[in-house]
């Protein structure tokens, strides 16, 4: 078990997810566009974009004078505002379980992307697989170095299983229903099931459990509330985000 989280860490961590939550604005506009759509490539007032990250619409925009194609700076959804502090208290957390171990510096690293995916899925139930992928391969080439440095608390091999067997299971369920399991979430599983896998498959199977408990109670409490029907599809990338997060807290803090 991890001794008594550092302050100090857990403040840096924090700050690291405010000031990387803060530019992801201009990424979530540009992926959040429906499946088979090419990704945005100009603002909401027509400038060509810039780049990925950004906490605005583009330099032409925050430079615009006002009664030009809409509000000059018009700011995207979600707001710098909302993604900073996800992203902050994600990495705040995660700092708090993990500790000084080598393993914080790759959650920290991947904390902005989940956020950034969480947020696309919400918009538009679509996990871009620019995102998805590369998530997978960096989770498990960042814990391969963690596994060389002293103190860490995980096993690379477990991990790499972990994120096929996981991998392996929710192509599975999409096979079996794919309308209601789509195929990002079957990429998505291959990181998830990395970093639960680091600590073990007991965490594997914590974090799993607890991403379809969270996928259904949203998913009656829409019913409940007349918002959706029992067939009505929802963006599961959030929730198995949300079940791998809760499950590699625990699985930190149990190390």
């Amino acid at each position: 078990m991890t001794a008594p989280p550092d302050l100090l860490v857990v403040a840096v961590a924090a700050l690291w997810g405010a000031a990387t939550g803060a530019r992801l604005p201009r990424a979530a506009y540009r992926f959040a566009v429906p499946d088979e759509e090419p990704w945005r490539s100009h603002c909401p007032d027509g400038h060509a974009l810039k780049g990925w990250l950004g906490r605005r619409p583009c330099g032409d925009c925050a430079g615009s004078a006002k009664g030009v194609r809409g509000a000059p700076g018009r700011p995207y959804a979600p707001s710098a505002l909302l993604l900073a502090t996800a992203t902050a208290l994600t990495c705040a957390l995660l700092a708090a379980a993990t500790g000084t171990r080598p393993e914080l510096a790759v959650w920290l690293l991947l904390a902005p992307v989940w956020v950034l995916l969480a947020a696309v899925d919400l918009r538009v139930r679509r996990l871009p697989d620019p995102l998805t992928l590369p998530l997978a391969a960096a989770a498990l080439a960042l814990l391969g170095v963690a596994a060389l440095l002293p103190e860490h608390a995980g096993d690379w091999l477990t991990a790499l299983y972990g994120a096929l067997a996981l991998g392996a299971g929710y192509f599975a369920l999409f096979l079996v229903n794919p309308g209601g399991m789509g195929f990002g979430d079957v990429k998505l599983a291959l990181g998830t099931g990395a970093v639960l896998g680091w600590y073990g498959w007991p965490t594997v199977l914590l974090g799993t459990f607890a991403g379809f408990l969270l996928g259904a109670l949203y998913g009656g409490a829409l019913v409940l509330a007349g918002r959706a029907g029992r067939k009505t599809a929802v963006p599961f990338g959030p929730f198995l985000l949300a079940g791998a997060f809760a499950g590699l807290l625990i699985g930190a803090y149990a190390a």
